[in-house]
């Protein structure tokens, strides 16, 4: 996934690249992105990434964003907004994947890369790497997960039964008629630790 992470170019751009972070580590891997070793890991990790995000039905234009969310009356729709080759997107899809089965029952999930489909980043503020959001009955059902941002679920989730948990929770609090749902923890100190 070097496309991904910025190439230096110069040796000027590596001396830069040095001399301007006063207080964080830098790490630079000098190689050939077409060396074998190179190039054997970025294959494995687009292997990964088409394992996860393809395991998912993918959703290529607002109009279908749109028909996805009316043609769902009983299940929750749950979208993840993101980039399909985003490290965030990729660990998020792999939780997704993984639940996929067992919420079937009332939730349906799909996946929707904001590039090809930039209808609604202005709408819903799709500005981080991997956005979930939860709809219910042509809805969108709000989350309090302790954040401030009651929209959605900007960062990935890397346990699935807390997923999961999250999911029942959104479902139980939509099938009463309630546009805002309390989430099952408490995520306001999730970056302290």
């Amino acid at each position: 996934m070097s496309y991904l992470l910025p190439h230096l170019h110069s040796g000027w751009a590596v001396d830069q690249a040095i001399l301007a972070e006063e207080e964080r580590v830098v790490i630079i891997r000098f190689g050939h992105d077409w060396d074998d070793t190179c190039m054997q890991r970025r294959e494995r990790e687009r292997e990964k990434e088409r394992e996860m995000s393809y395991l998912l039905p993918h959703l290529h234009s607002g109009w279908a964003v749109d028909q996805a969310i009316l043609a769902e009356e009983e299940r929750l729709v749950v979208i993840r907004f993101g980039h399909d080759w985003d490290e965030t997107c990729m660990q998020m899809d792999e939780v997704l994947s993984s639940v996929a089965e067992t919420i079937k029952n009332f939730a349906v999930i799909y996946l929707v890369d904001i590039s090809e489909v930039p209808d609604f980043n202005t709408m819903y503020e799709l500005y981080d790497p991997s956005t979930v959001m939860f709809f219910f009955r042509n809805k969108h059902i709000m989350i309090d997960l302790g954040t401030g941002n009651n929209n959605k679920i900007n960062w990935a989730l890397k346990d699935k039964q807390e997923f999961i948990d999250i999911v029942e929770t959104v479902y139980r609090g939509a099938r009463k008629g309630r546009g805002l749902v309390i989430a099952p923890k408490d995520y306001s100190t999730k970056y302290r630790y």
